[in-house]
């Protein structure tokens, strides 16, 4: 399986489980998507497995199998940990996946799929570095160097969505309670949920995150607001990954990545916040959008496929 003809990516969601195949140019051959049995493990293992088993039959040929799930397999243990889809975290998920399906799994983390998708052949094409941000359900970031994931030794890189809001005013703190156990976290500000709670508690009107951005843009004074923040708490969480990581491109995805004013927005916020005199990383929509991670699973299985992909990419 150096180079295989097909592979298979599989984005385990909490509500849905989708499954791809590509083949090594990156063309759909088959795709399909099903519930996810939330908090059932081994309802879970017997989804990707039928998921895997239609799939092959469908393109007609065995392939590999990646799996991008949200949260990430310990170094340590061997067991899942930080996975919002609780009843993944203790669990030996990539061996009991190997087993079921009687071939190597990989697994990784989604928003480090999302981070591959975009590098190999979407909005990051041709870039050394590529910083990848899920803004959906929560907050995850994934990274990109050359090519391959950047995981870390202890497998939390990219995890920005963890780390306190950056140069938070006095109305921003302690921040709201984290469901990983501390307060501040970006993901309770940036994130969906988070910038719906963040709208209830400036005008006590409950309102979603799509439907918060689409009266700011038809006007609403309070909805406008509530974007304003948005914005500037975001571009302070990415400055930070500029003066860390210095990214050749940030890419957007998840349900806020389709908040068209924040492409606008974004990157002056973000030069404010950095240490340089001047930053001109692009900010991003991912090209793939919600196939954006289960594309990047696929594409985990892929020695000499993001050169061959790429080929003719420009950098920015």
């Amino acid at each position: 399986m150096s180079n295989p003809a097909l592979r298979i990516g599989i984005d385990l969601g909490g509500t849905k489980t989708e499954g791809i195949v590509l083949d090594r140019r990156g063309n759909q051959l088959a795709r399909r998507r099903v519930p996810t049995p939330q908090g059932d493990y081994d309802g879970t293992l017997r989804t990707i497995h039928d998921l895997v088993a239609g799939l092959e039959a469908e393109a007609g040929r065995r392939a590999t199998v990646g799996v991008g799930i949200p949260g990430i397999v310990s170094p340590a243990t061997g067991l899942v940990k930080n996975a919002n889809s609780t009843w993944l975290n203790g669990r030996p998920l990539d061996t009991d996946l190997a087993a079921v399906l009687r071939r190597p799994v990989r697994l990784e983390n989604d928003a480090n799929c999302l981070a591959v998708s975009e590098a190999t052949d979407g909005a990051g094409a041709g870039c050394g570095v590529v910083f990848a941000a899920i803004l959906g359900t929560g907050c995850g970031g994934g990274i990109v160097v050359h090519g391959r994931p950047l995981s870390g030794r202890n497998a939390v890189a990219g995890e920005w969505g963890h780390s306190p809001l950056p140069w938070p005013a006095d109305g921003e703190r302690p921040g709201p309670t984290c469901y990983c156990g501390k307060a501040g976290c970006l993901e309770t500000f940036v994130s969906g949920p988070g910038v719906a709670a963040d709208h209830r508690r400036a005008t006590g009107e409950s309102l979603g995150a799509e439907e918060i951005a689409a009266r700011a843009a038809g006007g609403d004074a309070a909805c406008c607001a509530t974007l304003d923040r948005l914005c500037g708490r975001l571009a302070r969480g990415l400055a930070t990954v500029v003066n860390l990581l210095d990214p050749d491109v940030i890419v957007l995805g998840g349900g806020l990545s389709n908040v068209e004013a924040l492409y606008g927005a974004l990157p002056p916020l973000i030069e404010h916040w950095s240490f340089s005199d001047r930053i001109d990383t692009p900010v991003r929509r991912a090209v793939h959008g919600d196939s954006s991670g289960v594309r990047g699973a696929a594409w985990l299985w892929r020695p000499e496929g993001l050169e061959t992909v790429n080929a003719g990419a420009a950098a920015p």
